[in-house]
């Protein structure tokens, strides 16, 4: 009797055929097509993460909590919309394609494209924690909140947000650090999943494995960009030379911070969504049990 193929290989699977089929299509077909083709793209990438990540540990978004596992994608929409609100000072980056499109309609498929973005960011972060290269994280330099740091940190957030918005084009860079210096303040104080939780202790696992998940889902993201239409494109001030596709080498720096923002946002939404990511106590990655496959 053949054996039947388990959940997690049938995701991994459908997930690894959804993005060749859309990358295919995306890069080989001409006119407009990338509208309708990013959010089965993406949704193959995630798909194909959670059942790998399954395979490896035995524990996965979809395997702990199916609803969870949608859910991300419903908080990650607005959350993506905060920063396409930002650009409208900013300017750093814009949609070529967009004129073919009316308000509503454009408004809808953006919308459904970013709904992909948290959950890329996190299921990335989840698999890349399986590996035991990270613990070499688990031991460095102690970390703690004083009563300044406290106050400062907060306060530096919030003086990068009026620099940023009153002078854009030399400031565009606290987009991606302003967010990380005043959510994880509020993190901390609200009992919910925050960075630093484990710095005390020298245990960096978690912004490292975080940093690691923003800048592997930019390459991609920048990757999969490069021939597609409707697409991005980036100004970035002052470092728009050695561009790799359509961002500049130094513009991937923002990855790293913006996948700290990211799993803030998710974790002050509802702590369930990080659970995979979620401090133990001592203020480390909580262990994953790896089962047999």
């Amino acid at each position: 009797m053949a054996l039947r193929p388990s959940p997690a290989r049938g995701r991994l699977i459908a997930g690894a055929s959804l993005v060749g089929v859309s990358w295919s299509l995306n890069w080989g077909l001409s006119g407009l097509r990338t509208h309708l083709l990013f959010f089965p793209l993406w949704l193959g990438y995630v798909l194909a993460v959670d059942g790998w990540c399954e395979r490896r540990t035995g524990s996965s978004a979809w395997r702990r909590s199916p609803r969870l596992f949608v859910a991300r994608f419903a908080v990650s929409l607005p959350a993506w919309w905060l920063f396409e609100l930002a650009n409208l000072r900013l300017r750093n980056w814009e949609y070529l394609g967009r004129e073919h499109f009316g308000q509503v309609s454009y408004a809808v498929l953006a919308s459904v494209s970013f709904s992909t973005v948290l959950p890329d960011l996190l299921g990335t972060a989840e698999l890349l924690a399986s590996g035991s290269w990270l613990e070499r994280f688990a031991r460095g330099p102690r970390w703690c909140w004083t009563r300044g740091r406290r106050l400062g940190v907060p306060v530096a957030g919030a003086a990068m947000g009026v620099l940023m918005l009153a002078w854009p084009r030399i400031f565009y860079p606290f987009l991606w650090v302003a967010g990380v210096l005043l959510l994880e303040p509020l993190a901390l104080a609200s009992g919910r999943p925050a960075l630093s939780r484990g710095s005390a202790v020298g245990d960096w696992r978690l912004p490292v494995v975080l940093s690691c998940a923003g800048l592997t889902c930019g390459l991609l993201w920048e990757t999969w960009n490069a021939f597609s239409y409707p697409r991005w494109v980036n100004h970035v001030p002052g470092v728009g030379f050695a561009h790799v596709f359509e961002m500049p080498l130094l513009g991937y720096l923002g990855y790293l911070p913006f996948a700290l923002e990211a799993f803030l946002l998710a974790g002050l939404c509802d702590p369930r969504l990080v659970a995979g990511l979620a401090p133990g106590d001592r203020g480390g990655l909580r262990p994953v049990l790896r089962e047999p496959t």
